[in-house]
C-alpha cells in the first residue's frame, strides 16, 4: 500500500471521528435549563423536597474566629434560619419569607433586631430551596443565553435570568455535567449603593437522588477572599415547625429535634465540574 493511501486513509478515519463528535445543533437557553434540571434530579424529585438542613463549618477572613459552626434550615416557600457558632458565642439570622432578625445569643438576656432594608432586599429576592433556573417561567421570569465562557478551568453556559420585577441575574452552568458553576447577582450594600455578590458552586454529591453543592463560597469580586461555607451534612425533609423561622426573640421560637444523618466527608476544589443554588446573603440562601 502506499503512503499516500495511508495518509489519506488516516485523515478520513480523523475526519469521521471529528463528524461524529461534533454537536448536532447549538442548544437554546431552555435546553440547557431543561439538562440543568435533569442534572440535579429531575423537577419530581425537587419538588418533594420541603424543607432542607446544612450543617458544617464558614471560613472567613472578615470574621472573628478562621472556622465557624453553622446550621442553615430551609424551608419552602423562602424561609431561612442560619445559626453561627464561635468563639463561644452565637448568632441567628432568621426570615420567615416576609421579615427578618438577626440577634447575637451571649450573656444577659438578648433583643432580636430586624433586618435593614437592604438585609429585607435581599432576603426576599432569595429564591429559596430551588435555586434561579428551576419553575423561572412560572415566576413571570425568562432565561437567555448569553454565551459560552470559562469559569476557572470549565467551559460553562452564561445563562442571563430576567427578573418579573425588573433586573437580572447570571447563572454559568458546566458544559459538560450541566450543573451550576455560579451565580452572580446584585444587592444593596450597607451604604445603599448596589453591589455584585459571585457565589461559585463545587463539590457536588448526590443526596437522595438529588445533586446538591458541598461548597459554596461568596465573594464581591477580585483581590477580596471569599467566605467559604463547607457543607458536611444534608437532610431533606426535616421536621422544621413554622415557629422556628419566627422572631428569635420570642419565646415560641423553637425547632423540632432532628434524627443525626452521617457525615459526608470532606468538601473538595470549589471548581469541580458542577454547582448550583443562591448565596448566604443576608439569612437567604438556596442550594439548587
Amino acid at each position: 500500500m502506499s503512503r499516500s493511501i495511508v495518509r489519506w486513509g488516516a485523515v478520513g478515519l480523523v475526519a469521521g471521528w471529528l463528524v461524529g463528535c461534533a454537536p448536532t445543533g447549538k442548544l437554546s437557553a431552555a435546553d440547557i435549563v431543561a439538562r440543568n434540571l435533569a442534572a440535579r434530579g429531575g423537577l419530581d424529585a425537587w419538588r418533594k423536597v420541603q424543607t432542607m438542613v446544612w450543617n458544617g463549618h464558614i471560613e472567613s477572613a472578615h470574621a472573628p474566629a478562621p472556622s465557624m459552626l453553622f446550621e442553615l434550615d430551609q424551608k419552602r416557600p423562602n424561609k431561612t434560619r442560619l445559626l453561627i457558632s464561635a468563639m463561644g458565642e452565637r448568632s441567628v439570622r432568621v426570615f420567615d419569607g416576609s421579615r427578618g432578625w438577626k440577634m447575637r445569643l451571649s450573656h444577659g438576656k438578648p433583643e432580636a433586631e430586624p433586618y435593614s432594608l437592604p438585609e429585607l432586599r435581599s432576603a426576599q429576592a432569595g429564591h429559596g430551596i430551588d435555586g434561579p433556573l428551576i419553575d423561572h417561567a412560572a415566576r413571570g421570569e425568562s432565561v437567555t443565553l448569553e454565551g459560552v465562557e470559562r469559569v476557572g478551568e470549565r467551559k460553562a453556559y452564561h445563562l442571563g435570568v430576567h427578573l418579573a420585577k425588573g433586573g437580572s441575574e447570571d447563572v454559568w452552568v458546566d458544559a459538560e455535567t450541566y450543573l451550576d458553576i455560579r451565580f452572580d447577582r446584585m444587592v444593596d450594600g450597607p451604604a445603599g449603593a448596589p453591589r455584585r455578590v459571585s457565589v461559585t458552586y463545587g463539590d457536588y454529591r448526590k443526596v437522595e437522588g438529588l445533586q446538591i453543592p458541598f461548597l459554596v463560597e461568596t465573594g464581591e469580586g477580585s483581590g477580596v477572599s471569599p467566605d467559604r461555607m463547607v457543607i458536611e451534612r444534608v437532610l431533606l425533609n426535616a421536621a422544621l415547625d413554622d415557629s422556628a423561622f419566627e422572631n428569635p426573640a420570642s419565646t415560641h421560637h423553637r425547632a423540632r429535634t432532628r434524627p443525626s444523618i452521617a457525615f459526608q466527608g470532606p468538601a473538595r476544589s470549589a471548581l469541580m465540574p458542577g454547582a448550583v443554588g443562591s448565596p448566604v446573603e443576608d439569612g437567604g440562601t438556596s442550594p439548587q
